[in-house]
């Protein structure tokens, strides 16, 4: 098993387009779907800073899933195509650790979520909402072309000093 680094970064705010699902875990599938829909789009946005990756935004604000948006940072001239959403992601300083190939995804967030409980740093939330996942906040970033079944990505959880 690889060594996990934990980086501390702060990330500027930036705007993103792309798809929203909604849903609980037995529906899993669709949320793949969509996913591949939303890379098979990025065509569609001319005006995407990096069309190379695709960012996958996870928020566990729903009792037994959750909100997930597939989309792409894009400048603030790009249009918003038909069927694509608009999300703002605000600046935040976030934790951030490289997920490898060949390891359990489950395994990393259990270590993410360790050194967080064990670090100067919490996560950063919103008080007027529940959630619904020990680490509800998940920003992760792919590469295209990456091997779905075996993805190696990039991961981001918002966080500020306790």
């Amino acid at each position: 098993m690889e060594k996990l680094n934990f980086d501390i970064i702060e990330l500027e705010a930036y705007r993103t387009i792309g798809m929203k699902w909604e849903g609980n875990w037995k529906e899993i599938t669709e949320l793949k779907q969509m996913i591949k829909d939303m890379s098979e789009r990025v065509s569609e946005l001319p005006k995407a800073v990096n069309p190379e990756h695709q960012l996958g935004l996870s928020y566990h604000t729903k009792n037994g899933g959750f909100v997930h948006y597939s989309v792409y940072e894009v400048d603030q001239s790009q249009d918003i195509p038909k069927g694509m959403i608009e999300f703002n992601v605000p600046e935040s300083l976030y934790l951030h650790v490289s997920h490898p190939e060949n390891q359990s995804i489950g395994q990393t967030y259990h270590d993410i979520f360790e050194w967080i409980e064990h670090s100067e740093y919490k996560l950063k939330l919103d008080p007027h909402i529940k959630y619904y996942d020990p680490l509800p906040i998940k920003h992760e970033v792919y590469s295209s072309g990456r091997d779905l079944n075996n993805p190696y990505f990039e991961i981001f959880i918002p966080i500020e000093k306790r």
